[in-house]
């Protein structure tokens, strides 16, 4: 779309205020608004300024004005205003330049894809998500240096089974997998969420309810190039949580908001393109895998500590990490076995299929960076053809101690990958993709705002544990 298409689609739909979005490096949408009289093709043209002093990980005060460039091609209209709003997603650059900002997300995966390209060994990545949530009826939590506290509800959940006002069908924990009505109470939210996504210009594919039983669901959008699908997450997480909270509810993309029951995660399907040809298809390979798709799985695979800084980035995320919960924490591929960490789906026998799920990723992550990364540990696999270790197609969780012995399993904590990040991101610095200054930024900020903020603080179980010794 051209920026006079833009500024068509927003006059044909009468909007009164365009929103101006860009990405921070953690995942999270920022706004501001302007009348869609101030608007206008020139606008598009010239960009318009901001404070990156005020958003996490962008720049200091003495060096706060930068620059956003919107996109004609993302524009859409907000399904949610009250006065007609069209929203168009920004890329941000530098005031005095007007270079690509280092930092920003987006150009981040551009640039990603300009490598691609420029291998020579594929001109298109499709990033196909699947990303869980939960949606709760109450959300609550404070921190203070004398209270803290988390309070979470859902009407489907076990432990309301025997409230006052119970009419029974509550779920069994890690009873929510496909259960009809009345046990699922959310599918007209759903139903609703996956209208409004539709709306967007996102196509869906399915929605269920996930194996979480108080209130874990899942929403399948179609595969897409790396840039314009990871403008697409940020454009389902938006929709989601806005549906939600008209019903009175809370979605979160949270891995692991509840204790013992399972997370959510955000398997990402991935294949390599040339020529319109898929190259991670060959009949005679194990599960009709190319040597390109075999060497691409041994990148993930030898990055996955690394790799986890951003597919993983939170805290949270190595909750959900353990074993137990169908969590995919052992760092193996297999066809079919979704106790692997890389599965092979087994979608039919058109060559166009056939793909890698890599299943460890979470929703916590900021999309750009995540399918950005992914890709170029596939590509570092195919330029140094890294065999991966040997396919296991049994059950994972029930192998014998000896058996498990030698297989790798993920990092045990967010800390952990941001350290192994600090020692190994060669593999994402090829064609200037990812920068020295954007990941030790990352990495820093991470450490000292996430890693301490909660390793630093009591914890309520260790009150339970510790508090009378």
């Amino acid at each position: 779309m051209t920026a006079s298409e833009a500024i068509d689609l927003i006059e044909t739909n009468e909007a009164l205020f365009v929103d101006i979005r860009f990405t921070d490096p953690f995942g999270m949408w920022h706004h501001f608004t302007v009348p869609s009289h101030a608007f206008t093709e020139e606008a598009i043209a010239e960009g318009m300024p901001f404070d990156g002093s005020s958003i996490r990980g962008f720049k200091s005060i003495n060096e706060s004005d930068m620059w956003l460039r919107p996109d004609p091609s993302s524009v859409f209209m907000d399904p949610f205003t009250e006065h007609a709003t069209a929203v168009i997603i920004c890329d941000i650059e530098d005031p005095i330049t007007h270079e690509p900002y280092s930092r920003d997300p987006r150009y981040t995966a551009r640039k990603g894809m300009e490598y691609l390209k420029s291998t020579g060994i594929a001109d298109t990545a499709f990033f196909g998500p699947e990303a869980e949530f939960f949606v709760f009826d109450k959300m609550a939590y404070q921190v203070s240096p004398n209270k803290s506290f988390f309070e979470i509800d859902s009407m489907e959940a076990s432990w309301n089974s025997g409230a006052d006002d119970a009419i029974g069908y509550s779920m069994r924990t890690k009873g929510g997998y496909f259960p009809c009505a009345p046990a699922d109470k959310l599918h007209d939210m759903r139903s609703n969420m996956i209208l409004m996504l539709e709306e967007v210009g996102i196509q869906t594919e399915i929605h269920h309810h996930e194996v979480g039983g108080a209130g874990q669901c899942e929403i399948d959008i179609r595969f897409d190039e790396l840039l314009r699908v990871a403008d697409k997450i940020m454009k389902y997480k938006y929709v989601v949580k806005n549906v939600a909270a008209t019903y009175g509810c809370a979605a979160t993309f949270m891995p692991k908001p509840l204790f013992g029951d399972n997370g959510s995660g955000m398997h990402v399907h991935q294949s390599l393109w040339k020529d319109g040809e898929n190259l991670f298809y060959n009949a005679d390979g194990y599960a009709g895998l190319s040597d390109e798709a075999r060497w691409y799985i041994g990148g993930l695979l030898k990055h996955a500590p690394a790799l986890l800084a951003f597919t993983n980035p939170s805290t949270n995320s190595f909750r959900r990490l353990v074993p137990g919960y169908e969590a995919p924490i052992n760092l193996v591929y297999s066809a079919r076995n979704r106790s692997a960490c890389i599965r092979i789906p087994m979608a039919g026998n058109s060559p166009k299929a056939k793909r890698v799920e890599f299943r460890i990723p979470d929703p916590t992550a900021n999309p750009y960076f995540a399918f950005t990364a992914m890709m170029m540990a596939g590509l570092d696999g195919i330029q140094n053809k890294i065999e991966p270790p040997a396919p296991v197609d049994k059950d994972l969780y029930e192998l014998a101690p000896e058996e498990k012995a030698d297989i790798q399993q993920t990092p045990g904590s967010l800390r952990e990958v941001l350290l192994a990040l600090r020692e190994d991101h060669d593999f994402l610095m090829k064609g200037d993709v990812f920068t020295e200054d954007l990941i030790n930024a990352y990495i820093d900020f991470k450490l000292a705002n996430e890693c301490d903020a909660v390793d630093l603080r009591p914890h309520p179980m260790e009150f339970y544990l510790y508090s009378d010794c």
